[in-house]
């Protein structure tokens, strides 16, 4: 394939790729979706897919599936040549495909419905409200608090402060295929009281309850019902495994235990599955079960290269973000937290690239050691990009 773009050192080792396992760890600005763009397309002009074939590209969000297919028609003159021959979508969107070719087969109705996040927000903070009114966290809180302080804690915070733990543990129990029923039996065999836990099961079951009266799932259970209909149908995950012989994951650092599960299963054994991501961008994984050291792991015990070079930020900031790398894996003070950023550190374009590093200016890099509340460094963030945006009101869009 004659590419229509210089692809850097990295860049070209990956488009070498053939078959099987194949871990990416990218830097920002590494220019990962543009190299899985030309990869895909790459497959296919190679003529690697027979006609009823597709190359699977999994993103992280919605955007990014325009973006993907927006970029793979870019490399064919025709685009009536790259038609049904490759298929962009996020995980939730793969799962529907999934269940919604045998929804009997995981005990949904063949016309079920998506619980979409507002409505399950709703009914999930429903389900919170009724147990604070029947239910005391005084012993979670602060002691020092005065009267009215611990009233308006209780008022004002605490329902959205346990509205975030209770999706946070129906995300978490879900991905670890736990249902209401099998948790309920887990925790009755516990040897010690555990008051969170309860109060997250009593949590799960209602929302479970109100899915199941309305006849819906939400977007965690399509995909925890993927993943069960793929382990328990052997027919047609090789079926789709067929459909599917090239698997592209983008953002891979974002991946939970289900979606790793979920595509080692239709990729098979040894199939073709390349995995894209930076381990140390895991930016969904306060608030998902992201689990950025599946990443890591898939790329120790895989055939891997690195996509170090970015021409994103000035030579400076690249040498202040290597820093904090080797840093944290060499000296942090939590031997335990030593893992959570790893190489590869991030190298400047080489000479000719399209989008040159900015000029070295060191003096560009300001330290906060202000010590922020949550709030504060908030408003801190808005005013600084605020004041960045007014700087350029004079100059053309």
């Amino acid at each position: 394939m004659t590419l229509p773009f210089t692809p850097r050192p990295s860049q070209e080792r990956i488009l070498r790729y053939t078959s099987g396992r194949l871990g990416i760890a990218a830097v920002p600005g590494a220019g990962k979706t543009h190299i899985l763009s030309a990869l895909a397309a790459k497959i296919i002009q190679d003529g690697r897919l027979d006609d009823d074939q597709e190359v699977l590209i999994v993103t992280l969000v919605n955007s990014a599936v325009d973006n993907f297919e927006t970029r793979i028609k870019r490399f064919f003159d025709n685009p009536l040549r790259v038609l049904y021959k490759y298929r962009v979508r996020t995980l939730h969107g793969l799962a529907h495909d999934i269940v919604r070719e045998k929804p009997a087969r995981v005990g949904l109705e063949e016309r079920f419905s998506i619980m979409d996040e507002r409505e399950a927000g709703f009914i999930r903070k429903e389900s919170v409200n009724a147990w604070l009114a029947n239910h005391s966290f005084d012993d979670y809180l602060d002691p020092a608090l005065d009267h009215s302080k611990r009233d308006w804690v209780k008022r004002q915070q605490l329902p959205d402060l346990l509205d975030s733990l209770a999706l946070a543990f129906i995300r978490s129990s879900k991905d670890r295929l736990l249902t209401p029923e099998s948790l309920r039996a887990k925790l009755d065999q516990s040897p010690a009281p555990l008051p969170l836990a309860e109060f997250g099961y009593s949590i799960y079951a209602d929302y479970q309850r109100a899915l199941a009266y309305r006849g819906a799932v939400d977007f965690d259970d399509l995909i925890r019902l993927a993943l069960t209909l793929l382990e328990t149908d052997e027919e047609y995950r090789a079926r789709l495994g067929y459909r599917y012989p090239f698997i592209l994951e983008d953002e891979a650092q974002d991946s939970s235990q289900t979606q790793q599960r979920i595509l080692s299963l239709l990729s098979g054994q040894n199939g073709n599955w390349v995995r894209v991501g930076d381990p140390n961008q895991a930016i969904f994984e306060t608030f998902t079960t992201a689990k950025p050291e599946l990443l890591r792991d898939f790329i120790a015990e895989n055939p891997h290269e690195d996509m170090p070079e970015s021409g994103r930020s000035q030579p400076s900031i690249l040498a202040a973000a290597n820093r904090l790398i080797d840093w944290v894996m060499t000296s942090h003070p939590d031997p335990e937290a030593r893992t959570a950023l790893s190489v590869p550190r991030i190298v400047p374009v080489p000479p000719g690239d399209p989008q040159q590093n900015p000029p070295d200016d060191p003096g560009a890099i300001k330290f906060i050691s202000t010590k922020y509340t949550p709030e504060q460094e908030l408003d801190a963030v808005v005013k600084s990009v605020k004041g960045y945006v007014d700087s350029f009101a004079d100059s053309p869009v």
